[in-house]
């Protein structure tokens, strides 16, 4: 039996795609009349030749397939990115550039997360910066010679407070007594929500986890969608020595939400309560209501 020829098929995809820009594959499939599975095929090859992209960004469970040249375009979909990853975004955004190690960990996280929108490049000093993807790398030592006219040096400062769920403590002003000389020392205060987010971050590095995003934090947990042996799960983290079984269902609930295992931490391991109710549903074969 002859083989199909494949190439008006690949050529209607991109003349879709040069139509109507970054599209989902479940609406070029539509488009050429054949099943999700031969059109993700046929994607795949388009993309091993270079001939169209594929979006870090998912809409629903699915990500954007666009040609060489369309990137712009994705931020029409911007709508889709939530939480920590719109965050991040919108600040980009605003800011042009941001210096990483200046940002919260939650941003620097979501950062990376981002990548269709957030360019990475080192400045003179080795520093990392981000660069939100429509403006130009040559355009960076332009605005810091601008804002350092405007002596204005928090240009890259971000919210690397995250004010509306980590309270900051500020110290009183320290006063230099002298002939009419006043100055203001600010301290940088390390929040117990900033450790903690490092600690689990240590220790997901340190069994080869990746962190994927951020889906919840505050100074009682931190709710992260991680990568584990090629799987994506949900991991929540208590900041407390031990957990109840309120705690664990609050994980589980969050979990089914979006259809993923999950993992738990605390920084004591469960009460003894939990730990047995967990050994007792290991071996539970039914749980039957009689009528």
């Amino acid at each position: 039996m002859p083989q199909r020829d494949t190439l008006p098929t690949k050529e209607k995809i991109l003349e879709i795609l040069r139509l109507k820009g970054p599209s989902l594959p479940v609406r070029i499939a539509r488009e050429i009349n054949t099943d999700g599975l031969f059109a993700s095929a046929f994607l795949s090859e388009l993309i091993s030749n270079k001939k169209v992209k594929i979006s870090n960004m998912r809409v629903g469970n699915s990500p954007l397939y666009f040609l060489p040249g369309q990137e712009d375009q994705l931020e029409n979909f911007s709508e889709h990115i939530k939480g920590r990853e719109r965050e991040a975004f919108d600040l980009l955004k605003e800011k042009s550039f941001l210096k990483d190690d200046e940002q919260h960990p939650a941003i620097r996280v979501a950062l990376r997360s981002i990548r269709d929108f957030a360019i990475p490049f080192r400045d003179s000093e080795e520093n990392i910066i981000w660069r939100f993807f429509k403006v130009s790398q040559e355009d960076f030592g332009r605005v810091v010679e601008e804002k350092k006219s405007e002596k204005d040096l928090g240009i890259f400062e971000g919210r690397g407070d995250m004010e509306e769920e980590i309270p900051k403590k500020v110290e009183k002003p320290k006063i230099i007594d002298g002939p009419k000389v006043k100055k203001s020392v600010k301290k940088k205060v390390s929040t117990k929500s900033d450790k903690f987010f490092n600690i689990v971050k240590e220790f997901l590095e340190k069994r080869n986890m990746g962190i994927v995003g951020i889906e919840g934090m505050s100074k009682t947990d931190l709710i992260l969608k991680i990568k584990s042996g090629g799987e994506e799960k949900t991991l929540v983290a208590f900041n407390k020595k031990r957990i109840n079984d309120a705690d664990l269902i609050k994980a589980y609930k969050k979990a089914s939400e979006y259809k993923r295992k999950f993992l738990v931490l605390s920084k004591g391991g469960a009460l003894k309560k939990l730990e047995e109710l967990i050994e007792a549903a290991k071996g539970l074969e039914s749980l039957e209501k009689i009528e």
